[in-house]
């Protein structure tokens, strides 16, 4: 069974995996969990990282950065190369470069090469995310099925930040900040020697060409606007703007366009990717102030702080488990509303802790909750985005949302980061980020629900839960 088959037509067995399509989920959450993994150890040893190489606590947010630019503004193009050229052969490629990059993370000895390898981590993210996420939603046709596997994949990406969360403050207190860096290496190898025996080449596109104008505009756009938010540059910015205003221009006019403007006006995928902007931009600007916050705030080492955050990791774990069984049976707009009010409205408790350890008792069951609502919105947001897309497109929409996350994980810790700036006091500041982060995701949870009032008229009321994603 190749990738792109479906168990369409088949009713006796539409919830019933081949062995197959078994072994390429364990395959693919596994890469997931890695890269899940690697995000949260290295947020662990960061405050470590910046001695080990000079960079003072203003400069952190660059080792992020320098891995979510690239990430960002290359999984679209990443994305289609992977429908045109094989989503596999895209997917290896990325792992192999992961695993040099974190390599040359480890052997790190100055700034300069630490943020070249977070750079081509980037770059190999951008590669292995969008095509691991189009491989797993065309191994799985089915809609029900499809949600379960994607709230599978949610619950092994809440699993990978919770053991990296532990493990990384256990490898960076017992051992040293490098092994952040170097733990990706024997992981991506294995997944690199299973891969071939177990994911199907697939069959590439034939006779269509890359829209190679389109790719650099919004690889430009894309670039151009997260360094400008981040470097705080509004003549940047505006030429990230200017850039993908001549990316619609493009694609309007291409025989062959990057991105379906017939896409993106679907309802669905604009939801979904303003959903996964908000969700992934507040929860990543939340841990990174979490750890500021315990570390620098109640001067907590690494062991502790990775024990206290992969606590609340736990109840991701369970979130992602019965996510999908909750989308199909309520829907996904409605679970992704919801979703999103608990992780915003956990978060405003946070604003009241202090700089005594008892705050503990407010945090860790604020995050614990939090963090539920947060992986069903993930696996929601998700689902939103590519259901009601044709599986040619899967790639790119795979890649669209892809990018929505990398996106936000770029923008989110340097807009709050410079919120938290405002106030000379660390704690004031991270209170002030915090009062933020609420108000800015229960903005959107109103633009999303102004969205879906508006839309649900035109969707088919008799559809199937599932099929009210739209």
């Amino acid at each position: 069974m190749t990738p792109s088959e479906t168990i369409e037509g088949r009713p006796n067995e539409a919830l019933t995996m081949t062995t197959r399509q078994r072994l390429i989920l364990i395959l693919l959450l596994g890469a997931n969990f890695m890269l899940s993994a690697d995000f949260s150890i290295l947020n662990v040893a960061l405050p470590m990282v910046g001695k080990a190489v000079g960079l003072g606590v203003d400069d952190l947010p660059w080792v992020t950065t320098t891995f979510a630019l690239p990430s960002a503004g290359l999984s679209l193009l990443f994305g289609r190369l992977g429908d045109l050229y094989g989503r596999r052969r895209i997917f290896l490629a990325g792992l192999s470069l992961l695993a040099v990059a974190s390599l040359l993370g480890g052997i790190s000895t100055g700034s300069a090469l630490l943020l070249i390898a977070r750079t081509l981590q980037g770059v190999a993210t951008a590669m292995t995310a969008p095509a691991a996420l189009a491989l797993l939603i065309t191994t799985f046709a089915d809609e029900g099925q499809r949600a379960r596997v994607l709230g599978w994949s949610g619950a092994l990406l809440s699993g990978g930040f919770t053991f990296g969360a532990i493990a990384g403050g256990m490898l960076v207190g017992a051992l040293s900040w490098r092994w952040a860096f170097l733990i990706n290496v024997p992981v991506a190898l294995i997944i690199l020697v299973l891969t071939p025996f177990v994911i199907p080449t697939g069959h590439p596109r034939e006779g269509v060409r890359l829209d190679v104008p389109g790719a650099a505009s919004v690889t430009l756009a894309l670039f151009a606007t997260v360094f400008g938010i981040t470097d705080r540059s509004l003549p940047v910015l505006a030429i990230g703007l200017i850039l993908f205003v001549l990316f619609f221009q493009i694609e309007r006019r291409t025989a062959a366009p990057l991105v379906a403007i017939a896409m993106l006006k679907r309802s669905s995928v604009r939801r979904g990717n303003l959903a996964a902007l908000t969700i992934f931009s507040m929860e990543a600007a939340l841990v990174f102030l979490m750890t500021l916050y315990l570390q620098d705030v109640l001067h907590l080492g690494p062991v502790t702080t990775g024990l206290i955050l992969g606590v609340p990791g736990l109840s991701s774990v369970a979130a992602g488990v019965v996510a999908g069984r909750i989308i199909e049976r309520r829907g996904a707009h409605t679970v992704l509303l919801a979703a999103m009010l608990v992780q915003g409205g956990l978060t405003a408790p946070l604003i009241l802790l202090g700089a005594q350890s008892n705050s503990l008792w407010l945090l860790i069951p604020a995050l614990f909750i939090g963090f539920f609502g947060h992986i069903t919105a993930v696996v929601a947001a998700t689902v939103t985005a590519t259901s009601d897309v044709p599986d040619t497109h899967k790639g790119l929409a795979s890649g669209l949302v892809t990018t929505s996350q990398r996106v936000a994980v770029t923008v989110g810790i340097p807009v709050l980061g410079a919120v938290m700036a405002i106030r000379a006091d660390l704690l004031a500041g991270i209170q002030l980020a915090l009062a933020a982060d609420v108000v800015l995701t229960l903005t959107a949870v109103v633009i999303i629900w102004a969205g879906l009032n508006r839309s649900r008229p035109l969707e088919n009321p008799g559809a199937p839960a599932m099929g009210q994603v739209h």
